[in-house]
């Protein structure tokens, strides 16, 4: 479609979404180009990062929170790259927010993909909006990090990095372990010596394994690997190095193990037929997926994942039954478990595609099919409605009404919001339509990080079905969680258009 065409077509249903304002242009973003950041110091314990990206993160930590946004518009203005900028507040969470626990403040981290993904798909004019929320939400996991001790990512310990030929060994060793410092030097001495697939096969394994957390642990490697795609494959070091000590935490816990059921799934896996990357599509097949976890135990999803490949169903058809599971969990008790259940979804299957290695393959579709009852058990939520018999009404009006119908619906009904979505796109709505409103309730109007991770993970699984039937019903699912046109704006929103106001009548 003509980028034109689209934007008038969005300007019209952005009227109907009650977003006013808001979706002018912010002023003078158009003319944003590239520039460094003066050098600044950072403690000598501390990690630091290359020559070229070391003096962005520096102002990125220095730099008040409430005059945060209003600096980042100026460097901009002055030529500094959205990808510097990405890449400052990305490793400036890294080095400055402890990953124990993975999730609550390490968001500003853990979201990071998820924001410039938003931001990547929206209009030019909106590009930038998701990185002044990041930027925002960094300087308050800042401040929550500094009242609970102050965590900084230190140095390595170069006298105890592992050889090349032993650091992969070593790694696997420390990670069975849980030996934080061994896990640290073996993944240091990976990435200088090892290729960037070859050193993230042993990052994904030990990814799919643990549930604990709500199932972060998986979404940090899934997200530091594609932001690193992003900014470039030499800031690996220490995001690996970050990840890997996320990945060990035990959130307290004194049992040195896996949740959920890994150590079945390592046997389950070995049951798999070798041609099992091929098969038949079979819409039947997720169905009987989707039945089995909504009442199975976490071993016996996993066990009929094994017996639908070895049937000859191909494992797409099953990451299909996982994702709607996940969604499904959203439509019957929204909130925090079942935000979970759908991103950490996306990240097993975004792991699925990633790695090169078999049985890491079969061990994330097992582990995906295995955490949705776990999930299920933890959201205590009643057995409807269905999200495979959502009801789906013609709509009574067409295009950026009736998209303007749906959001308007959200607030006071969010079943009703979820029908007409369905109803919508049923009958031959445009579901870019509606995801570009989407998009722009999560700008203008999102207030967690959450919104940003839910709705980026929510949105691509809908892309990602192998069967074109089940995009509707993902679709309408997101609606339990996306705020609606009646949500109030985003204060932080307000603050970003302030900012860029102020910078450009400072310069005449």
């Amino acid at each position: 479609m003509d980028g034109n065409l689209r934007r008038r077509r969005f300007l019209q249903a952005a009227s109907a979404l009650g977003l006013g304002v808001g979706l002018g242009r912010l002023p003078g973003l158009d003319s944003i180009t590239t520039a460094r950041a003066a050098d600044l110091k950072v403690g000598p314990d501390a990690v630091r990062f290359r020559p070229e990206i070391e003096p962005v993160v520096a102002w990125i930590e220095e730099t008040p929170r409430e005059r945060i946004l209003e600096v980042a518009v100026q460097k901009l203005k002055d030529g500094l790259s959205y990808r510097d900028l990405l890449a400052g507040v990305f490793l400036a969470g890294i080095r400055d927010i402890k990953p124990h626990p993975v999730g609550f403040k390490f968001h500003a981290v853990l979201a990071i993909n998820s924001a410039h993904l938003l931001g990547q798909s929206a209009a030019v004019s909106d590009r930038l909006l998701p990185l002044f929320w990041a930027l925002d939400n960094f300087k308050n996991s800042q401040a929550a990090d500094i009242r609970e001790g102050d965590w900084t990512l230190g140095k390595v310990d170069e006298s105890r990095l592992p050889k090349r030929d032993k650091a992969k060994d070593a790694y696997f060793q420390a990670m069975e372990q849980w030996d934080e410092g061994a896990a640290d030097t073996a993944i240091a001495a990976l990435c200088r010596t090892s290729g960037a697939a070859e050193t993230m096969e042993p990052i994904w394994r030990m990814a799919v394994r643990d549930q604990r957390n709500i199932g972060h642990k998986p979404i940090f490697a899934a997200q530091s690997w594609r932001t690193l795609q992003a900014i470039g494959w030499q800031h690996a070091e220490p995001v690996l190095r970050s990840l890997t000590f996320g990945l060990l935490d035990l959130s307290g816990d004194a049992r040195h193990v896996p949740v959920g059921p890994y150590e079945a799934n390592l046997e389950n896996a070995k049951r798999i037929r070798d041609d099992w990357q091929t098969g038949r599509l079979d819409s039947s097949a997720t169905r009987s997926l989707l039945e089995t976890i909504r009442s199975a135990s976490p071993e016996g999803a996993s066990a009929a994942v094994v017996k639908l490949l070895n049937d000859g169903i191909a494992p797409e058809s099953l990451w299909d039954a996982v994702v709607l599971a996940g969604n499904e969990q959203m439509m019957r008790k929204p909130g925090i478990v079942a935000i979970h259940a759908m991103t950490s979804a996306n990240a097993l299957h975004f792991i699925f595609g990633a790695s090169g290695d078999d049985t890491t393959r079969r061990l994330a579709l097992l582990q995906a099919a295995g955490w949705q009852p776990m999930y299920r058990d933890r959201n205590k939520a009643a057995d409807e409605p269905k999200i495979d018999a959502l009801e789906a009404p013609a709509p009574e009006t067409t295009g950026d009404e009736a998209v303007g119908e749906v959001f308007a619906a959200v607030t006071e009904n969010r079943a009703q919001a979820a029908q007409k979505a369905l109803g919508y796109l049923s009958h031959g709505g445009s579901s870019d339509l509606l995801f570009g409103a989407a998009r722009r309730m999560i700008f203008y109007k999102g207030k967690d990080s959450h919104d940003y991770k839910y709705g980026a993970a929510a949105w691509e699984e809908c892309v990602l079905a192998s069967d074109p039937k089940w995009r509707a019903p993902l679709a309408a699912a997101m609606l339990f969680n996306l705020p609606g046109a009646k949500t109030a704006d985003s204060p932080l929103m307000i603050r970003a258009r302030e900012a860029v106001g102020s910078v450009l009548g400072a310069r005449g």
